[in-house]
């Protein structure tokens, strides 16, 4: 179906000639068909099981931390960063990495946004302004710094292959005559709370993506605001959930779906396909952390029986990034060197840890037991036999 004819929005012709589409304002008239019903069922009963066994566990928000990262790795990869969720840790570890230097950029703002949006939540609703100051906090020093950070596009953008143009484009969003008005009508549907709380996350998702404010970052913040909505209404206590690695491992689907509402109004597969991310990506999350949890426990009993608590401190260091160098934890532990030192090379000799990098000065450290956790590919064989 040609994207003139959808009933999800309408195109209108711009001033200098070219077409651009206008999403109607949420909410849709939505179909209550069996599926949706039973995959909300499931999603919302897996993701309540995140909430309570997440909260349970001994460190939730230290676990969560290499979560956060992989979320930012897996969201900036979906725009074609190249970085690794390795090079990262390594990076925050202490070691200088020379590759990639603007994906890991990318990646590190894409935490400092998503960690001043949850701050933020404090004192201040999910708004426009919140959202205009996460775009700030997500763009500052990167290559898309030119597209105005904080501020929202005064020039038209557009959606389609390399080298295409507005007329020849696949998908081009609201003029920005007309950008203001839908951002204020988004705006108000953020503080709707007459739909289920997964399905007003998918339908603002779907309408941020459509409504493309900014001229660059438009794909990050919006799945920024996925968890940021899921903490605002109080779903989840912290932030356990992260959309991106379904989004990545499901690219075409993900791109299809969000163009079949615009093209088709076919909310129904779209809702679906979002409903069955939240599920498998709750599983998923519960499995690494409980995995890595155990590997915590297992390694401090290991190293619990020596005179020094410097070991088990340094495997409680684990849970926020696999990776450490001596300096970094004689810095973050507030210990001497050779402290350190006597702590890192236990945990060698106990085959908890082993070096990373070749180099006999800045010697890279690795639990590689975790980061394998951490590095798993998304599974998403419960996704695929639901369809």
């Amino acid at each position: 179906m040609n994207i003139n004819d959808s009933a999800s929005g309408q195109v209108i012709t711009s001033q200098t000639g070219y077409q651009s589409f206008i999403p109607n304002n949420l909410p849709p008239q939505l179909e209550w068909s069996t599926t949706l019903v039973s995959t909300m069922s499931r999603a919302d009963y897996v993701l309540g099981k995140l909430a309570r066994e997440g909260s349970s566990l001994p460190n939730p928000h230290l676990l969560m931390r290499p979560f956060i990262t992989r979320e930012a790795v897996l969201s900036s990869k979906i725009e074609g960063t190249q970085a690794t969720l390795g090079e990262v840790l390594a990076v925050d570890a202490g070691i200088q990495v020379k590759e990639n230097q603007d994906d890991l950029k990318e990646v590190q703002n894409y935490i400092k946004a998503l960690d001043y949006g949850l701050s933020r939540l404090n004192d201040l609703p999910l708004s426009l302004r919140l959202i205009k100051e996460i775009h700030n906090e997500l763009m500052q020093g990167v290559r898309g710094n030119h597209a105005t950070p904080g501020e929202f596009r005064r020039t038209q953008n557009w959606i389609g292959p390399p080298g295409c143009t507005l007329n020849t484009a696949k998908y081009v969003p609201p003029t920005p005559e007309e950008l203001m008005e839908c951002l204020g009508k988004f705006e108000l549907f953020l503080h709707n709370e007459q739909l289920p709380v997964l399905i007003h996350i998918a339908l603002c998702h779907y309408q941020f993506e459509a409504i493309h404010p900014f001229l660059d970052g438009n794909g990050r913040v919006g799945r920024l605001l996925i968890t940021l909505l899921l903490i605002e209404r109080g779903i989840l206590p912290a932030p356990l959930l992260y959309l991106s690695a379904f989004f990545e491992a499901t690219r075409d689907e993900y791109y299809k779906h969000l163009y079949q509402v615009s093209s088709q109004a076919n909310w129904n597969d779209w809702l679906i396909y979002f409903l069955n991310g939240v599920a498998v990506q709750s599983e998923d999350a519960l499995s690494r952390a409980e995995r890595i949890n155990a590997l915590l426990s297992t390694w401090k009993l290991q190293v619990a029986s020596g005179n020094s608590q410097i070991p088990m401190q340094i495997v409680e260091h684990f849970a926020v990034n696999p990776f450490l160098t001596i300096n970094k934890i004689a810095n973050d532990m507030n210990i001497s060197y050779t402290t350190a030192q006597r702590g890192v090379n236990k945990l060698e000799k106990l085959g908890i840890i082993s070096q990373a990098n070749t180099g006999k000065r800045d010697k890279l450290y690795c639990a590689t037991q975790i980061l394998s956790i951490l590095e798993e590919p998304t599974k998403i064989n419960t996704f695929q036999e639901d369809r």
